[in-house]
């Protein structure tokens, strides 16, 4: 597979998922229903996932969801994953003790957006239905974007080219949340293209991040993991004040993102750096 056909097929899927995707987002609205997550298009995505792969004769595990080191990643993405939210939480109830509100955390289930959210209540059949929504989820988007994306783009172009592709790719999919709030008028023109420019950001830095994840530890497990506690305890832990609930959800999902990022960064530096001294004491 040449460049430029590599090109054109990973193009012409997200292309196509996009679609599926906004279609789902503007007509069918799941998000909306019992089920609480755009899960249609996921399923999608995880059918056109298999078809490629049957067609060129691989495997789920040649996309990094092998079952070696599925223990260790699920371990070190979880560590990250509340490491990180349990620092942001306690930063947005200082901010929130600062502005002479009195937070308190509470669970139930809701959507996870930061333009438009919808409550499903906090039942044992909410809490499951969350759960296996945000499995199908992980499974399709770190199939597509860490998993296929890679595996076809690495063979023509390095490790960090494919990777900065594909979290540009990621972020440009999560744009499609500001599309139903600029339709109902709920948002202008101008915080939508401010929320899409966060979206692109926020999904890109998880994105990368996770992409450095599968290269450091030659599997998805680590970010899938990382993803799915990320999604569930957004859609489920939620900060409440006298005068509504998470009011300043940006700014903790941002802060947990960037330390996120962070302490890959630091791990990656820390690797390299070991791997150049045992190269050199063995010189």
């Amino acid at each position: 597979m040449e460049k430029r056909r590599t090109i054109s097929v990973i193009s012409m899927m997200f292309i196509l998922l996009m679609i599926i995707r906004v279609i789902e987002i503007i007509f069918v609205k799941t998000d909306q229903t019992w089920i609480g997550e755009n899960i249609l298009h996921k399923i999608c995505c995880i059918l056109l996932i298999w078809i490629v792969l049957d067609m060129l004769r691989l495997h789920w595990s040649d996309l990094g969801f092998s079952k070696k080191g599925l223990f260790t990643g699920l371990k070190y993405g979880l560590a990250l994953g509340i490491s990180t939210f349990f620092l942001s939480y306690v930063v947005e109830f200082i901010v929130l003790f600062v502005m002479r509100k009195h937070p308190s955390l509470r669970f139930y289930i809701t959507n996870f957006s930061l333009t438009q959210t919808y409550t499903n209540g906090s039942s044992l059949l909410a809490v499951i239905v969350c759960i296996i929504g945000n499995i199908v989820n992980v499974y399709a988007e770190e199939g597509l974007f860490r998993g296929l994306f890679c595996k076809i783009g690495i063979q023509y172009y390095s490790q960090k080219t494919v990777n900065i592709i594909q979290a540009l790719l990621f972020g440009i999919w999560h744009i499609t949340n500001v599309i139903n709030p600029l339709l109902d008028g709920s948002m202008n023109i101008a915080m939508v293209v401010f929320m899409g420019i966060g979206y692109i950001l926020l999904s890109g830095i998880l994105a990368y991040e996770w992409g450095m994840c599968a290269a450091l530890s030659g599997t998805l497990w680590i970010g899938a993991s990382e993803h799915l506690f990320n999604n569930f305890i957004s859609n489920s832990l939620h900060t409440v004040t006298e005068t509504g609930a998470d009011e300043l959800m940006v700014i903790r999902i941002t802060l947990s993102n960037i330390l996120s990022l962070l302490f890959v960064l630091i791990v990656s530096k820390k690797n390299i750096y070991n791997k150049c001294h045992n190269t050199n004491v063995k010189k």
